[in-house]
């Protein structure tokens, strides 16, 4: 090998973590020192990041995080190219509990958890923050969104910003996180309550007295020029909601898009019953094997206007929800995620 091929060798163990160094600086002796006992008794078949990620459903690029923080032992570098033992287990595997049967869902907690960058937990967090918040009226754009979701801060901008803006993009985050972490538990009124509790908190409207954050409405309201459920009837309603959503065991999408129109009609917060919704939305399509769905700005009026319709005719909203499906199997098929 000669003079330059050994400092690339150097650099590239420079910068690795502890145990990928130890394993990677293993099978360069290997490979390299006339040593024919050692390679043979290291006669191991290794294959690709690709490879592993087909063999354990994973996408390719949690595979190569848990490569570059040593998690799979016996896994080094071949200049860029991962190489990873046949027969090499995931962390932890037989020891943790599967989170769900569903792949989508597993991977959500796994980058959650990880806090891993630039992936599908990343691009959810930022894509269905700033389009609910959107269409209730914040004036965040999607990069100052982004910007709050990846380093806590906004960046500098010459307009003013609306304090209650930025609160409620941080209390969404944590409002994803939450039905992540509990999506295959039974929807009930507390749950609902609770979303509403953290995506409130700290606004302005929760120094109001008459605002109950976390609870249920105690003055009349109205969206969109219609009437909506009077306070006094509100947990009623909600109780006979859930009870009839849950007669069925198996849901269907049309069963949870039902639920979402409904709870906008009962409208039992006094705000926020919109972002509310449509989280309870995202969050039953995860327990019930369905991929989910987010309404943007280009699908708002024709989600509005299915709302309104769905009484008469089912086919407006199903049509729009079907195409913010779509988009995210967009997103999906770009991190490599098939579910199908």
């Amino acid at each position: 090998m000669g003079v330059a091929g050994q400092v690339k060798i150097v650099l590239q163990l420079i910068f690795l973590p502890i145990p990928a160094k130890i394993t990677t600086f293993t099978a360069l002796i290997v490979k390299f020192l006339p040593i024919p006992a050692i390679r043979l008794k290291n006669n191991m078949q290794y294959i690709s990041v690709s490879q592993f990620s087909q063999k354990h459903n994973l996408p390719e690029r949690t595979v190569r995080n848990y490569c570059t923080l040593g998690k799979i032992k016996g896994a080094f570098l071949t200049g860029k190219t991962w190489n990873i033992p046949e027969d090499a287990l995931l962390p932890e595997k037989g020891h943790k509990k599967k989170f769900s049967d569903n792949r989508l869902l597993n991977i959500l907690k796994e980058q959650k958890d990880m806090k891993l960058k630039g992936g599908i937990y990343h691009r959810t967090q930022i894509d269905l923050t700033f389009s609910s918040n959107q269409i209730e009226g914040s004036r965040l754009s999607r990069d100052q969104t982004r910007f709050i979701f990846e380093t806590n801060t906004i960046n500098s901008t010459t307009e003013s910003i609306n304090v209650d803006d930025i609160i409620e993009a941080t209390n969404h985050f944590r409002c994803i996180d939450l039905i992540i972490e509990k999506a295959k538990t039974k929807l009930t009124e507390s749950f609902i309550k609770e979303l509403h509790l953290l995506l409130k908190s700290g606004t302005s409207d929760s120094r109001r007295d008459w605002f109950k954050v976390g609870d249920y409405k105690k003055m009349p309201n109205e969206v969109g020029g219609n009437e909506t459920c009077p306070p006094k009837e509100v947990h009623a309603r909600m109780k006979g909601l859930l009870e009839h959503y849950h007669f069925k065991d198996k849901k269907t999408l049309e069963d949870i898009i039902d639920f979402h129109q409904k709870f906008e009609c009962i409208h039992p917060f006094q705000d926020g019953n919109g972002r509310v919704g449509r989280l309870i939305m995202f969050k039953e399509c995860l327990a019930n094997n369905f991929i989910p769905l987010i309404i943007d700005e280009d699908l708002k009026m024709f989600y509005y206007r299915g709302l309104q319709e769905w009484d008469r005719t089912k086919g407006y909203l199903m049509d729009t929800c079907l195409t913010a499906q779509d988009n995210y199997k967009t997103i999906l098929k770009y991190f490599e995620i098939d579910l199908e």
